[in-house]
């Protein structure tokens, strides 16, 4: 009988989904005072997808869950376990993972959501990997998805230029592992952290206790970078040290695609080369809890990653969040 410490959490199926409508920079440029040369400078951005009117969040969610679902060789049937991660819910409540548990036709297992911004999904697959391994579930989907478009404020040239919507998608599911941890697959280490000091300096400007209002996002801009590159780093060597690896035998990193900017200066500061490092930021913007899993998805799907390859995710939020993930496909 296998016991719960022999159990590990192996990604068999990723999906990405991105809305059809496209908005490029020049479209930008028509709306407020900006530039392409301007946004690309800044940030790498140079198009990001939007939600279609009517689409909501667990629409998106339900594309790219149907797509790992297909991946993974599995039917809606075989999941116990649904966590979602968005800051842009359909609703205040009932959580977006029990809609999408509704529109995949399951009535089974449990289902809820987690709220960690732009670091949402690392949290979830953290969540998920949790549950697996004490048995409390066989398959887990995690999902990433946001509709970004709908916290943006269109006047704020300082904001509107990053943000697109998506979502991403991932299933788990509960292998016996190795007894001696030799071919160990799955998610190695996961390591997570919350600053609430920096709540203000990325947050909406309203809430359903605030002020009964969804509120629009707000951003000291300088200051999220200023923290950004050093507490990436900080998390990602946490892992490494756990899992005694370094940077040398990563195969892949998956960042969380926010800003060019950031992302370069991360690899530098770890010493992750940038052929080593998944980019897709500059055709998807920051899809918040959606940006990491879009692009693992994309780099699952174009062969990039491989099985038996080590992978490392992570985000950065706000709250502040940060985390990282190792994982050996």
């Amino acid at each position: 009988m296998t016991t719960h410490s022999q159990l590990q959490s192996v990604v068999v199926g990723t999906g990405g989904y991105l809305p059809e409508k496209v908005l490029t920079n020049d479209d930008l440029a028509r709306m407020v005072d900006t530039s392409d040369e301007w946004i690309v400078q800044r940030t790498g951005i140079r198009e990001r997808h939007i939600a279609a009117d009517g689409q909501v969040t667990s629409d998106l969610a339900l594309n790219a869950a149907l797509k790992a679902l297909e991946a993974a060789g599995l039917t809606a049937d075989d999941i116990d376990l649904i966590v979602v991660a968005t800051t842009t819910p359909d609703r205040t409540f009932p959580a977006t993972a029990a809609i999408l548990q509704n529109k995949l036709g399951i009535t089974h297992g449990f289902a809820f959501d987690v709220q960690a911004v732009c670091s949402g999904f690392v949290f979830a697959l953290a969540t998920a990997d949790g549950y697996l391994k004490t048995g409390m579930a066989r398959r887990a989907l995690v999902v990433g998805a946001e509709t970004n478009s709908r916290l943006v404020d269109w006047t704020d040239r300082t904001t509107c230029v990053l943000f697109g919507d998506g979502a991403g998608a991932v299933v788990l599911e509960a292998q016996e592992a190795h007894p001696n941890g030799a071919g160990a697959r799955g998610i190695l280490v996961s390591s997570l952290r919350t600053d609430g000091s920096h709540w203000d300096k990325l947050y909406t400007d309203g809430g359903v206790s605030v002020n009964q209002q969804t509120g629009l996002l707000r951003m000291e801009g300088r200051e999220v970078f200023r923290h950004a590159v050093g507490v990436i780093s900080d998390v990602v060597e946490d892992v490494l040290a756990k899992s005694g690896t370094s940077t040398a035998d990563l195969d892949w990193f998956v960042p969380h695609q926010a800003n060019r900017r950031i992302i370069d200066g991360a690899g530098k500061k770890l010493g992750i080369p940038e052929e080593k490092t998944v980019i897709t930021v500059d055709r998807h913007a920051n899809t918040s809890a959606a940006s990491v899993p879009l692009a693992l998805d994309e780099a699952v799907r174009d062969g990039r990653i491989k099985p038996g390859q080590l992978v490392m995710l992570e985000a950065m939020g706000g709250g502040f969040t940060w985390g990282a993930v190792l994982i050996r496909w």
